[in-house]
């Protein structure tokens, strides 16, 4: 099972949500480790290092650094990109179908974008 990490912004609804939906699932927030008030580039070198999916809803400046790991060799085991307006529903349920039938390491070097289409 996937294991993730939510960044500094993400909906606390979508991870309360997909942790009654699936107690076992391995969820950390930023706000839960060390990482309050990081940069994202330190927040993706954690989550790297940890073995983490990074969840997100910023387009704007993760997926680029995400992608600067990529180019320059170093892990980027996955970051999955939320739209700020998708109904949290749908977001808990395709975090569930990512986290339940991916194996780990599928996800490596890839940003994806939410809602799965």
């Amino acid at each position: 099972m996937l294991r993730f990490l939510a960044d500094e912004n993400f909906n606390n609804r979508i991870v309360r949500g997909l942790l009654l939906r699936e107690p076992e699932l391995d969820v950390l927030t930023v706000q839960s480790t060390d990482l309050s008030g990081a940069v994202d580039p330190d927040v993706l070198e954690w989550a790297a290092a940890e073995g983490r999916l990074l969840m997100t809803h910023d387009r704007e400046t993760v997926p680029g650094y995400a992608y600067e790991r990529v180019d320059a060799g170093r892990p980027m085991p996955g970051v999955v990109v939320a739209d700020d307006d998708i109904p949290i529903g749908t977001a808990i349920d395709d975090l569930l179908l990512l986290a339940l039938c991916s194996e780990e390491g599928e996800w490596e070097g890839q940003v994806l974008f939410l809602p799965l289409r």
